[in-house]
């Protein structure tokens, strides 16, 4: 019954969502894609400027009339602890060197850009709304409401699904240890929030009455009809959609995924100060035991972007952060309505064989 209430109150067909991979990999043409095939698509917004927001939604509304959602960062921007960046810089300054770039400087820490991005996302009016890192504040979860927009939350703990129940979201996904990308984790540390996903899923599902969107390790159909078992109404799926060919990550990045073959991720805080999970790569073998020279996010990923950019023009995937979950090792190459397909059917058989 819940999973029903889900897809029809988010408007899909298929309880498939494409996880909103902020950065690049979550393009329009990736969105639209998965919208149009039945599932729901998400921008992954967190990093656009507030035009660039506007102009994305106005792009994916041009590609589908389906339904399709648009995630921020609600939370988790540290603004106080400065601890002495000498020494991550000195670290930064020999890789720049190695890529020709000039030597990097502390940047100014910019305003938290949510206010400014939630403007432009309720300005350009999409039908589904989603956040992590922690909650709106009540005014924001009030004008969603007015809107009729639907709201989701990302829970890490069952007491974050509480209090994301009290916010007024209409579902909480469930991010589970196995997930890829960013811990959502805003109520105590992260470690104490490693779950699995199935674990976390039947956890939230016996503590609030919403639908859960299960999320982490899942890349097939055969995982999506186990989270369902668990009592999730959909699952999100970040990595399985990273090397649709209409995803935005870069050459570099796909060929890391697809060559991973078996579980190689780490959660690590060497890219963006906060803590997120991705393959293991030589920046991170390089931090190994320098863990206390991170800066917090987001000076850390503000810091580290040119050296990531200039990575990924030159297919140098030893500095890049490799965001992925577990299930990496099963990545597929296929178009994102053909993995929409194929995720129903493979979910289709699961749940057949489970029931005879």
């Amino acid at each position: 019954m819940l999973r029903n209430l889900l897809l029809n109150r988010l408007g899909i067909e298929h309880p498939v969502i494409q996880a909103p991979m902020a950065g690049g990999p979550s393009t329009p043409e990736l969105v639209a894609a998965v919208s149009n095939a039945g599932g729901l698509g998400s921008l992954g917004a967190a990093y656009l400027k507030p035009d660039e927001i506007t102009e994305a939604i106005r792009r994916i509304k041009s590609l589908t009339s389906k339904p399709f959602s648009v995630n921020l960062f609600a939370g988790g921007y540290q603004t106080t602890t400065r601890p002495d960046p000498k020494p991550m810089l000195a670290v930064l300054a020999e890789i720049h060197e190695t890529l020709g770039l000039p030597a990097p400087v502390l940047p100014e820490l910019p305003p938290d850009p949510f206010p400014a991005q939630f403007e432009a996302v309720l300005g350009a009016d999409p039908p589904i709304f989603s956040f992590t890192f922690g909650i709106p504040s009540a005014d924001v979860m009030a004008r969603l409401k007015a809107r009729g927009t639907a709201a989701i939350g990302t829970a890490t703990t069952v007491q974050e699904a509480h209090m994301l129940a009290e916010s007024g979201v209409d579902a909480i996904l469930a991010q589970g240890a196995e997930a890829g990308a960013h811990r959502g984790t805003f109520a105590g540390p992260f470690e104490a929030a490693m779950i699995p996903t199935c674990d976390l899923v039947r956890a939230i599902r016996g503590a609030v009455t919403l639908p859960v969107i299960a999320s982490g390790g899942i890349m097939d159909g055969h995982d999506l009809a186990e989270a369902l078992r668990a009592g999730a109404s959909a699952a999100a799926l970040g990595t399985a959609f990273l090397t649709c060919p209409e995803s935005g990550a870069s050459e570099a990045y796909k060929r890391a995924v697809l060559a991973a073959g078996e579980d190689t991720t780490v959660v690590t805080r060497v890219f963006s100060g906060r803590p997120a999970r991705g393959l293991a790569n030589a920046f991170i073998a390089r931090m190994a035991g320098r863990e206390n020279m991170i800066l917090p996010y987001p000076l850390q990923n503000l810091l580290t972007r040119a050296m990531r950019a200039a990575a990924a023009s030159r297919g140098e995937s030893g500095l890049l952060s490799l965001w992925a979950g577990t299930g990496v090792g099963r990545a597929r190459v296929l178009s994102a309505a053909e993995l929409v397909k194929q995720l129903v059917e493979e979910m289709n058989i699961s749940t057949n064989q489970a029931s005879t």
